[in-house]
């Protein structure tokens, strides 16, 4: 799913590890194969980063991200979780009616839906979808779109998983048959994924990730209630 639309590790599997664990261990865990995953992806992907968007989109959704992670704590709302997945699913219904709303390629565009992506993605701990969901107005192909929203997630996870160590250090390490299995199942689907998505019309396309923004927006709505 992550190499198709440019998220879905962390949106799947933290709810799965959340029912055996602490939710903090769990984004923990989670952190390691999302970096190797992410990595992969971007290996595979690299020739397709749109460079403008990545420079002022994607440096300012990381930097947002990172902030939005770091005030969760004193910020953190369950109707910020309900605003985030009203916002997925409007516009997933949008892309799946054909009626998606362009935003300028312009610097403060980029710059603007970046930061703002990035924060509340931080703040609600979904980064990945609002972020592709942005990454949709700027009418970006599908290999661009996937590449910029890699690269974009590459650089949280460069500053995340250090923190990580630091902090739960030991939970990783006890942790680590469980962090290898889900490693190697990430990157078996990051190699099936790529090519997979250079076989998709972008038409399709944005109807497909339209409905998968769609399904977690109300994944969210449900978990919020």
């Amino acid at each position: 799913m992550a190499a198709v639309s440019g998220f879905g590790i962390g949106s799947l599997l933290t709810p799965l590890l959340i029912l055996s664990m602490p939710t903090a261990h769990a984004v923990a865990l989670l952190a390691i194969p999302h970096a190797v995953a992410t990595g992969i992806r971007m290996l595979r992907l690299r020739g397709e980063l749109h460079r403008a968007t990545f420079r002022e989109f994607g440096i300012a959704s990381a930097a947002g991200a990172l902030a939005g992670a770091g005030l969760q704590a004193r910020l953190s709302s369950p109707i910020l979780t309900v605003v985030l997945a009203a916002l997925l699913v409007v516009t997933g219904t949008t892309e799946l009616l054909n009626r998606g709303v362009p935003l300028p390629r312009t610097p403060f565009w980029r710059l603007l839906g970046g930061i703002l992506s990035g924060v509340f993605g931080g703040l609600v701990g979904n980064q990945g979808g609002i972020r592709a969901a942005a990454l949709l107005g700027f009418q970006l192909p599908p290999r661009q779109l996937v590449a910029t929203a890699t690269a974009s997630a590459l650089l949280v996870d460069a500053a995340r998983v250090p923190i990580y160590f630091l902090s739960a250090g030991d939970v990783i390490v006890a942790a680590t048959p469980l962090v290898c299995t889900v490693a190697v199942g990430v990157t078996i689907g990051t190699f099936l994924g790529v090519p997979v998505l250079s076989r998709i019309p972008e038409p399709f396309y944005r109807r497909f990730l339209g409905g998968l923004l769609v399904f977690l927006g109300l994944a969210l709505l449900a978990a919020a209630g």
